[in-house]
């Protein structure tokens, strides 16, 4: 191999390994469930329910709610199902005659299934 061919190879490997690392790296402030960057075009939505995010009263008593990052009121759709109530910590949204509710804190940390405050004794 030649002087030249020898640098041109360094070369090219040194401008794709700073792409190489970088694709192991992870972005700590993208969400959990937010598609990859490069992958959004096939990307499967692997949630099953809708994840209710933030609920937001004024004082005249106007509600909305952030539902998978997109801010929503009474009436508009959500998916298939569409806003039934806004509550203050939950959402019901109805698909044809169920209606299913999605809740802020989905479990309360310290509470068992039932909803009962767990006791603990140190």
């Amino acid at each position: 191999m030649d002087f030249t061919l020898k640098v041109a190879a360094l070369a090219l490997l040194a401008a794709l390994l700073p792409q190489a690392m970088a694709q192991g790296l992870v972005d700590p402030t993208r969400p959990p469930d937010a598609p990859l960057p490069g992958n959004q075009a096939g990307a499967i939505d692997r949630r099953v329910a809708p994840q209710l995010q933030s609920v937001l009263v004024a004082s005249s008593g106007r509600r909305v709610a952030v539902i998978d990052g997109r801010t929503v009121r009474v009436g508009d759709k959500v998916g298939a199902a569409s806003v039934a109530a806004i509550g203050d910590t939950t959402v019901s949204l109805q698909r044809g005659k169920k209606i299913e509710t999605i809740r802020l804190y989905p479990q309360a940390a310290g509470q068992n299934k039932a909803g009962k405050k767990q006791i603990h004794a140190y």
